[in-house]
């Protein structure tokens, strides 16, 4: 059983994923033209990762969306500051600051005379010397197949672990996702950073049990009246 589907599991079942997602975005009604879009991101620190559940309107890569799959990308400042990170030209862009983007690309590969659907991810980071979205160092990039404990689709949803090792990441105790829909204003939201209390936990579930479970505190006499 892979890592990631295990924390897949706990994206969906554990307190510290019971939140709220960071980000959601009523898409527009969608033709056949339109690439999926995302609708849904939340986003938590697991260990030394980043732990994603992206939903997207429709499925984000393959055959039903043919050659107009899902070109979207994630933001994610991992220290809440604009002093690290993508330097924008306009400085209240929201992106200003971002230290990792994640973009989930869903394409064909061709090769002798017949093509396959793939899906990527890509990632990102930006040094404080980067001015555009196109400047950052790829540190990554994953697919279902090479990559299953980092990368895995379900139908609407893509799962990910962003590994913040590979990269001279700064961290903190909050992080900020931002996600800018087609013709439409950027999204921002809130999430726990790496240094979160508890942030370092990494709550899987492995045969219907918590691995970790948190231990109850016990109650004293006096409570117990």
């Amino acid at each position: 059983m892979s890592r990631l589907f295990l924390v897949v599991v706990a994206l969906s079942c554990t307190a510290a994923f019971a939140q709220k997602p960071a980000i959601t975005y009523k898409a527009p009604p969608s033709t056949e033209d339109d690439r999926p879009v995302i609708t849904e991101i939340v986003v938590g620190p697991q260990g030394s990762d980043y732990a994603f559940k992206v939903e997207f309107n429709k499925e984000p890569w393959g055959d039903p969306c043919g050659t107009r799959c899902a070109n979207a990308t994630i933001f994610l400042d991992t220290d809440n500051s604009k002093e690290t990170g993508l330097k924008l030209k306009d400085s209240k862009a929201l992106e200003t600051g971002a230290d990792l983007a994640i973009i989930i690309q869903g394409t064909r590969v061709y090769k002798e005379g017949s093509s396959r659907s793939v899906l990527k991810v890509l990632v990102r980071q930006y040094a404080e010397d980067a001015t555009d979205v196109e400047q950052g160092r790829q540190l990554a990039e994953l697919d279902p197949i090479q990559d299953s404990e980092h990368v895995l689709a379900q139908g609407t949803s893509v799962y990910l672990l962003i590994d913040t090792n590979i990269g001279n990441i700064p961290t903190a105790t909050r992080a900020r996702v931002i996600y800018h829909p087609p013709d439409s204003k950027a999204l921002v939201g809130n999430v726990q950073g790496l240094l979160a209390p508890g942030g370092s936990r990494v709550e899987l579930f492995k045969d219907g049990k918590l691995s970790n479970p948190v231990k109850k505190k016990k109650k004293t006499d006096y409570e117990k009246l």
